[in-house]
């Protein structure tokens, strides 16, 4: 099989004991006795009493699976998870050494009425993105150690000599389809996995979904009433027109509203790191109600990061046509190339069911989507984005929202656009410090320049 999907673990109580104590806690004035069971599929599940299934949660892991089917796929469809999954930073090995035959496997067991010589083309063009890594990842490494000196003059030999590989890597990236394979853990709890697997868009994802849903019920079988239903339409962004394509050396954005901030409380450096406490505390409730609402372009390498923030709404991406070109490949002078690959993307995917398409797609081709966000939840992802451990074109974005923000005349809300080391004057990444002069912080705005690495 070309995804393994192993059952990790479970809530260690029976998930209908849980349920039947939970419901009765609800609907009794004493405390329920612990093990009676009620008719969860009558009177719970089929009412739409769903709470009472959600004390029960299942983590899986699943290997083989393609980064876009996680990016377009299984992350993308509800805020309802936890998720960890495999660095395309710190582990290069997926890239230097590709299994094609991997591929060619996964492509035939997902899209069976592939010809043989539409998979030639596919593994032509793949390995034309790969080549395009390999032939450019020393140089891009020199580049980038270069980069680091320049701009964290306080970073270590062992730093730059640590992290430049693994920033170039990164950049260098966006040349690399999203078809290639990861592995991540993943847990739901008991209605969530139920509704993804009645919601499953593409292939991958009801096949996904159908393992783990096998896994659960052999522990559980009696949990079958609640996965009657599964995903049978397909989904996918419509593919941009080649006459339209671009190269983009700096991630879209739009502020398109901020609302309801009179009653904003800046949050204080001590509730947001290590915990953030802003969804735990009292006085930071009303930010709950104030929200900002954006629009966004980035990489497909970039979206994957952003979706890590679940307390974020996010509208259905779009394909634009562009290609983002982090400054190593800018610096590379590898323009043309990469306009090339992306054209050879959209031919190969002309006659390609639309869910193995947006699959193909390289890591910089670029999507556009609307947040919308709680200052609370704003808070948080920028507290993470704007700190220089984040990718480059992550922070990029949260730079433009920080300035935007400014120019509306909102500078109020700048404190919550801040990483630790702006508020604190200390790195709170410890031993990973990026080597930045903390205390230009000193100096305002000029804290969130552009950056290259």
């Amino acid at each position: 099989m070309p995804i393994e999907i192993s059952l990790l673990a479970t809530t260690n109580q029976p998930p209908l004991t849980l349920t039947s104590h939970a419901a009765k806690t609800c609907y009794q004035a004493e405390p329920p006795q612990w093990g009676e069971l009620i008719d969860v599929e009558k009177n719970l599940f089929a009412t739409g009493h769903h709470t009472t299934l959600q004390h029960f949660f299942c983590t899986f892991h699943i290997e083989g699976i393609a980064v876009g089917d996680i990016t377009l796929g299984l992350h993308l469809c509800s805020p309802f998870y936890n998720s960890d999954q495999r660095s395309g930073r710190f582990c290069g090995m997926m890239f230097e050494r590709p299994n094609f035959a991997q591929i060619k496997r996964y492509i035939k067991k997902f899209w069976p009425q592939i010809t043989p010589g539409q998979l030639t083309n596919i593994i032509t063009y793949i390995k034309q993105g790969v080549s395009l890594y390999h032939q450019n990842i020393g140089p891009a490494t020199t580049v980038t150690e270069k980069f680091i000196r320049h701009d964290r003059p306080l970073a270590t030999g062992s730093y730059i000599a640590q992290n430049a590989p693994k920033i170039a890597q990164e950049q260098l990236r966006m040349f690399i389809p999203v078809i290639f394979p990861t592995g991540f853990d993943f847990t739901v709890n008991l209605t969530a996995l139920a509704a993804m697997h009645a919601a499953a868009w593409t292939p991958v994802m009801r096949f996904a979904t159908q393992k783990m849903v096998a896994l659960l019920l052999e522990q559980h079988p009696e949990l079958a009433f609640m996965f009657n239903q599964k995903g049978k339409n397909d989904w996918a962004p419509a593919l941009p027109s080649a006459a339209r394509l671009k190269n983009k050396t700096a991630p879209g954005f739009r502020l398109l509203g901020i609302s309801d901030t009179r009653g904003f409380i800046p949050p204080q450096p001590a509730h947001t790191h290590p915990l953030d406490l802003l969804y735990f505390l009292p006085n930071y409730m009303n930010n709950f109600w104030g929200k900002i609402t954006t629009e966004v372009e980035i990489s497909l390498a970039t979206m994957g990061q952003d979706q890590r923030h679940r307390t974020i709404g996010r509208s259905q991406p779009q394909f634009t046509g562009n290609f983002y070109l982090p400054p190593v490949i800018r610096a590379l002078g590898l323009h043309h190339k990469a306009l090339a690959l992306m054209r050879r993307w959209l031919k190969v995917s002309r006659s390609l069911p639309p869910t193995l398409a947006m699959v193909l797609a390289p890591y910089g081709a670029m999507v556009r989507y609307k947040k919308v966000g709680s200052l609370n939840a704003v808070a948080h992802e920028q507290g993470k984005r704007l700190c220089w451990c984040a990718q480059q074109e992550i922070y990029e974005a949260g730079r433009r929202l920080r300035q935007a923000i400014g120019k509306r005349g909102a500078k109020n809300l700048l404190p919550m656009l801040e990483p630790v080391c702006f508020r604190t004057g200390r790195c709170g990444e410890g031993r990973r410090y990026c080597g930045r002069d903390i205390r230009l912080r000193e100096k305002g705005e000029v804290y969130f320049p552009s950056r290259r690495v």
